[in-house]
């Protein structure tokens, strides 16, 4: 239990890390829907940036996030006797976790010219994060029994 708060502080820090990458990923796929008929140039462009940012941050910061997270439940099973809040935490992260893929998948599909999806889509789509992190947030925060 000695490293507990230090695997804890890295939790966080990979937790937010992770976020980064899932609040502005759609919005670069907003940007490549929203301006693909503007000439390849800027969409070449938009593609590095997606596959930068997704690959480079996103998929270590999850796996840092995933990691850490298991690695505090192992040192402290007792966290599932503490109450509803952890069950819910860890649906909260499933959700998020079925999301980070999604983006994988988005990914791939913008940059091999099939994804159909507007600008629209991708503005709602961008929201789904953040409900989830406002779930995680509190249940960790408030605990609430």
């Amino acid at each position: 239990m000695a490293y507990y708060n230090w695997i804890l502080a890295f939790h966080v820090m990979s937790f937010i890390s992770w976020m980064a990458m899932l609040f502005y990923q759609p919005r670069l796929y907003i940007y490549h829907q929203e301006h693909k008929k503007n000439g390849a140039c800027f969409t070449d462009v938009i593609k590095i940036q997606e596959e930068k940012l997704y690959r480079i941050i996103g998929v270590p910061a999850f796996w840092a996030t995933l990691l850490s997270g298991l690695a505090m439940i192992y040192l402290n099973p007792g966290l599932f006797e503490t109450g509803s809040w952890l069950y819910i935490k860890l649906i909260a992260v499933t959700l998020l976790i079925i999301y980070h893929f999604s983006l994988g998948y988005i990914k791939n599909r913008l940059a091999e010219g099939t994804c159909y999806k507007s600008g629209k889509f991708f503005r709602f789509y961008n929201e789904i994060p953040t409900l989830l992190m406002i779930i995680i947030v509190i249940m960790v925060v408030i605990k609430p029994v």
